[in-house]
């Protein structure tokens, strides 16, 4: 049913009164936004968004009071709108899993970049689903977003549609977007109509024409920040400006029964809500017999090509560097603009639109990976961390993971970067030594049913090490090479391309050394205390071609990178940086006396 424009105006009108009523009793919260945006998203909802089929992003996540009043109205079991931004309650922005929200918003930008994700899987999964999305200056404002769009519009992502609350103003006065964003748009290959907020009649209008479009369409909504208050059109109206008189003032003035009569109709009319399926199955498959001595992106290329022959059904992608990451395959087939059959993306440089895509694209029922070095993970950590808040399974692909990167110098040889990533609430990082760990990371990455992983993956070539037969790589360490001697006196504890060093230290300080990998600091931490005095026995020295600082959790000394890199063949600055086998011998033996 198509609502006319009298009924529609009531709607928003109980829209508003319901959510300026939460920000009253809360004492916080968002009002600008709940007063001029109200007639575009009530239009939204009632007559486009097919519950259930179709998405919609508050990517301006501090409207999260206007999202919930109409998720209210629209009959979803949020629980009660005077538990606003109270312990156990409604949050303050909106985050992913509650019923109607279809993703975490609030850093700006992100929601853009998220829905530009849905879009594209609805693409990849044959769906003629229309993913809507409402945007602010703030959003527009953020590198995120600018990203998003151009890749969106390169790939013609025509089910998408980004409606832009055009105000002029942001916290700190005149919003400092681009002198003339409907310009940028279209350069970006989006269609652009531009409408007034306020006039339902011309709303529902665009939204018919953008659902014809052959491009991503681009709605710019003329609206007033604060619509109806006395602070209309001010900088002041963003927040909680207002007193409490006026609010109650507002409240009375948009109560509306018959705009909340009008929505109990919709609720009647909605469609069940459809869950996503994601595809958990993994082949099992194996790497083939080396005689050489191989770097663990080679071996996590290797791997994933058989998992693609065997048919897995995981979309990956790079931010240009695909080849450099191995993660462009001889399985591996482009996804076009006019062909989404592939199972491969090239996102262009744009890590941190490749994160915000991938996190959509997860939502939307694809399991997704994405690659680039590890020091450019910094451009993506916004991407990242509100994957694990939202427990998007996504996996990174990060490689080049040390000072051993060589010639490209300290801008491209990551330091902090392995330690920060660990530090992520509910964030997999595995940093394989070998094949067997390598296949032990991907396997979990695409069976985890919440938790985003980090592949961490070294450029250049390592020896070769064999996981002992029965070792348990799931309990994050395991001792990978054994003392010779009954009396264990140091454990040497190592990840990735420091493993097979750890070992070549441990062979010149005797027999009484063990080696233990830890690929996974987090997996470890878990175990038990009887398993972890197993495993570290007498001084603990820990080798990490990263911050030390983090290691000082088990160890007692740690050879580690304090300090940027420097530019040089990689196994020379390696050595340099202290990573040499007699060097850290000798600089060791003491310890353990």
């Amino acid at each position: 049913m198509n609502y006319n424009s009298k009924d529609l105006k009531e709607m928003s009108n109980a829209v508003r009164a319901l959510a300026l009523r939460a920000i009253r009793t809360a004492g916080s919260g968002h009002v600008g936004i709940v007063l001029g945006c109200a007639d575009i998203i009530t239009t939204l909802f009632v007559n486009f968004l097919r519950r259930g089929h179709d998405r919609f992003v508050m990517s301006a996540g501090h409207g999260s009071a206007l999202l919930y009043s109409v998720l209210k109205l629209a009959g979803y079991d949020i629980g009660d709108m005077n538990n606003f931004r109270r312990i156990g309650g409604l949050p303050g922005h909106p985050e992913y899993g509650m019923p109607g929200v279809d993703a975490t918003t609030g850093p700006l930008g992100q929601g853009v970049g998220n829905a530009v994700g849905m879009a594209l899987g609805a693409k990849i999964n044959r769906s003629d689903s229309f993913v809507y999305c409402l945007c602010s200056d703030g959003d527009l404002m953020e590198g995120v977003a600018q990203e998003s769009i151009a890749f969106a519009g390169r790939y013609k992502l025509n089910n998408l549609i980004l409606l832009w609350a055009d105000n002029g103003v942001s916290i700190d006065g005149v919003a400092q977007t681009d002198l003339d964003v409907p310009a940028r748009m279209v350069a970006a290959g989006w269609r652009v109509i531009t409408v007034s907020g306020y006039d339902f009649v011309r709303i529902n209008r665009a939204i018919v024409s953008a659902q014809n479009s052959d491009c991503p369409v681009f709605i710019q909504c003329k609206t007033e920040l604060g619509h109806g208050s006395s602070l209309a059109g001010s900088h002041r109206a963003h927040g909680m400006a207002l007193s409490d008189s006026e609010l109650d003032k507002l409240i009375n003035e948009f109560s509306a029964p018959h705009g909340e009569q009008v929505w109990r109709n919709v609720v009647m009319e909605q469609i069940p809500v459809i869950g996503a399926v994601r595809a958990d199955v993994v082949p099992n498959v194996s790497l083939p017999e080396l005689d050489r001595d191989v770097s663990t992106r080679e071996l996590s290329g290797m791997y994933l090509d058989a998992l693609l022959n065997a048919g897995a059904t995981i979309i990956g992608g790079s931010a240009d560097l695909g080849g450099s990451t191995n993660v462009r395959v001889a399985s591996s087939h482009d996804i076009l603009p006019d062909d989404f059959v592939g199972n491969y993306i090239n996102y262009g440089v744009r890590e941190h639109a490749m994160g915000a895509i991938m996190n959509g694209l997860m939502i939307a029922g694809v399991r997704n990976f994405g690659s680039t070095f590890l020091v450019f993970s910094d451009y993506m950590r916004p991407s990242i961390r509100l994957a694990a808040m939202s427990k998007l399974p996504v996996v990174y692909v990060f490689t080049h993971d040390s000072v051993a990167v060589g010639e490209d110098g300290p801008t491209h040889q990551p330091v902090e970067q392995l330690p920060s990533l660990r530090m992520v609430p509910g964030l997999n990082v595995y940093r394989p030594c070998n094949g067997a760990e390598v296949i032990f990371a991907w396997r979990r990455a695409l069976t985890e049913p919440e938790r985003p992983t980090c592949i961490v993956l070294s450029r250049q070539k390592i020896a070769r090490i064999e996981t002992p037969l029965g070792a348990d790589i799931g309990r994050g360490g395991y001792i990978i090479r054994s003392a010779a001697a009954k009396n264990v006196r140091a454990t040497i504890v190592a990840t990735g391309a420091e493993v097979s060093l750890a070992i070549s230290v441990a062979k010149k300080l005797g027999d009484a050394v063990q080696v233990v990998s830890m690929p996974s600091v987090a997996d470890f931490r878990m175990q038990n205390v009887e398993y972890k005095q197993e495993v570290l026995r007498g001084t603990v020295i820990a080798i990490e071609a990263a911050a030390s600082a983090p290691w000082f959790e088990f160890a007692d000394a740690v050879v580690g990178v304090d300090r940027f890199g420097m530019s040089g063949p990689g196994d020379m600055v390696y050595s340099e940086m202290g990573f040499d086998a007699d060097v850290i011998a000798n600089d060791i033996k003491d310890k353990i006396r």
